[in-house]
């Protein structure tokens, strides 16, 4: 009865093989690791504090915000505040991997969306449009990422001054090329081209006008709007 509620199994081969997919990404990942590790310990975290951080949140830009925040007393409604915005975008990623969430089992698909991230989201996103479900990714690649964020905090706890500025290499353009790349290599009409403006367009002037952070979800709404009310009401 519960195969045929929740019919999708996931391949133990299949999830190593997006492990070793994502795992160049994942490098460039503990990099930025590094680079929060030694801002932690420079912030007053301990080491083992710092990389239970990493371990637990497993969220790079909530991290740094909540550095920024850091003192001998946290205002803890506001820390909260700050971290929900960043992460909000996690409602959307979650919500537009429903259509394959929903074939697995509560216990599974909670658990795989506790590695949940934008790389490997942005991946299974592209592989759902091209007709192929592969929560794979979220797993495996998952695990690669979280590892990797993990390890780049060890490294820059322990020995942070080998990395001190990751911008100044360019680090901080890889992932953003990436998910551009997963962007332009999905599906491609002059429909999803205006959903793609649209939602840049807003997101850019949420980014000038509305609080912080916001403007990643209010982008990512605006867009899912002319995807929702224009591509798929659009006659075939």
């Amino acid at each position: 009865m519960s195969g045929s509620l929740y019919p999708y199994h996931l391949e133990p081969a299949k999830v190593r093989a997006e492990f070793f997919r994502l795992l160049p990404i994942s490098l460039f990942v503990m990099a930025f690791g590094a680079a929060y590790g030694l801002a932690a310990v420079q912030t007053g975290l301990a080491p083992l504090e710092a990389t239970l951080m990493s371990t637990l949140v497993f969220a790079g830009a909530s991290q740094f915000a909540a550095l920024g925040m850091w003192g001998q007393e946290v205002a803890l409604l506001p820390l909260i505040a700050v971290v929900f915005a960043i992460n909000s975008r996690h409602l959307l990623m979650g919500a537009s991997l429903y259509p394959m969430l929903r074939e697995l089992s509560p216990a599974r698909r909670y658990s795989i969306l506790l590695v949940l991230s934008d790389a490997n989201w942005a991946v299974a996103a592209q592989d759902y449009q091209s007709g192929r479900h592969n929560l794979e990714v979220i797993l495996g690649g998952g695990i690669a990422l979280w590892l990797s964020w993990v390890g780049g905090t060890l490294l820059g706890v322990y020995f942070g001054g080998l990395l001190q500025d990751p911008q100044s290499l360019g680090l901080d353009m890889v992932l953003g090329c990436f998910l551009l790349a997963m962007a332009l290599g999905g599906k491609k009409s002059p429909r999803v081209l205006v959903a793609w403006c649209v939602a840049g367009a807003t997101a850019l002037l949420a980014y000038r006008w509305l609080p912080a952070h916001t403007h990643v979800v209010v982008g990512a709404l605006a867009g899912g709007a002319v995807g929702f009310f224009w591509l798929e009401k659009a006659p075939s």
